[in-house]
């Protein structure tokens, strides 16, 4: 695992993005974290500024619900999915979409850029990975093997393997260095439901999120277990490592955000938002400051927070994200690193 102590998360405040006209199902940062990718229920795309929580965009074209959207690694592209059985491809600086890619027979759940911008990884409902060039659109590789629909997907930091999670409660590392012929892949076992995230970390180690209430971390080259995660009461949706491999944020299907410390597996903090009593459906209630310098204490957000499923660190490790379902909003926690005492 990683050397060195994780920074104490101090929160800062909350933001709130309600201009969704359905279920927000996925969320993302650009890589400069200047702004806010959310996918909707609703068929849109939606672009937002991080800082100031304005509405840059909102994109249709999708004929059905978005399911899933990422940015490049390069800035330069964003994708999204959906039920439509279509990936498009967004250029960021046009807004505008480029490319409608078609292949997938069903609902497509999960998209990865390689770490160059240069290929894009896709699953879905048809149990088929899909491997495309994204400057031409066109499709490098099927990949075949899942015997069940694939839910999440990554790429590692090297480029040379692609993680794919599915409902057959397996992942799934595949060897991208070889041509265009059959690409060896290995299972990784021992999740008891559907893998529904998957991240790697900076430095190569792979989180994975499940219906089956935990997270895993491994270190894909040995195929080894170092360490899981327990403490979730309800299915793990989203998971995203801080930008130092220190700390895995995840969020489930309840009112709650976890932060854990990758060494020792403990949860170091959990970020809850409460129903208030009597107060308007949708209404968040966001406290400015948070956490108190010397206190442990976890501070609750009040409002109402059907799920908190979509959580992701900017690059440098400032925010945290939590999409709701509630009333269709997208309730951003803003949160700052304290450094490690010395």
């Amino acid at each position: 695992m990683n050397s060195g102590t994780p920074g104490t998360l101090a929160v800062g405040r909350v933001k709130f993005y309600g201009r969704h006209r359905g279920e927000v199902n996925s969320s993302t940062f650009s890589p400069d974290g200047q702004r806010l990718l959310t996918a909707s229920e609703d068929g849109c795309v939606y672009g937002w500024e991080t800082q100031s929580g304005r509405l840059l965009w909102r994109l249709g074209g999708h004929t059905g619900p978005v399911k899933f959207c990422r940015f490049s690694p390069d800035g330069r592209l964003f994708a999204s999915t959906s039920s439509d059985c279509t990936i498009r491809l967004w250029d960021v600086a046009k807004v505008e979409c480029l490319q409608v890619l078609k292949g997938h027979q069903r609902s497509v759940e999960t998209v990865s850029f390689s770490p160059d911008s240069k290929q894009l990884a896709s699953g879905g409902w048809d149990k088929r990975v899909m491997l495309w060039e994204v400057q031409s659109g066109q499709v490098l590789r099927h990949l075949v093997g899942h015997r069940d629909s694939i839910q999440s997907s990554d790429f590692a930091p090297s480029s040379d393997c692609l993680a794919t999670g599915s409902w057959d409660s397996t992942i799934r590392m595949w060897d991208l260095r070889g041509g265009t012929g059959a690409i060896f892949h290995q299972e990784l076992e021992g999740h008891r439901g559907n893998i529904s995230c998957l991240c790697f970390s900076a430095f190569g180690l792979l989180a994975s999120g499940s219906w089956d209430k935990t997270i895993h971390i491994w270190k894909p080259s040995t195929r080894s277990l170092l360490v899981q995660l327990k403490g979730h009461v309800t299915w793990v949706k989203s998971i995203a490592f801080s930008p130092d491999g220190l700390q895995l944020a995840s969020a489930g299907y309840s009112h709650t955000v976890k932060v854990w410390d990758c060494n020792t597996g403990k949860c170091t903090d959990t970020l809850k938002v409460r129903a208030v009593a009597g107060a308007n459906k949708g209404v968040v209630k966001a406290c400015q400051g948070g956490l108190h310098p010397q206190s442990p204490t976890p501070c609750f957000w009040q409002g109402v927070l059907d799920v908190a499923h979509t959580c992701a660190f900017t690059p440098d490790g400032r925010l945290l994200v939590s999409g709701t379902a509630d009333q269709a909003r997208c309730q951003v926690h803003c949160k700052s690193p304290r450094a490690a005492q010395r």
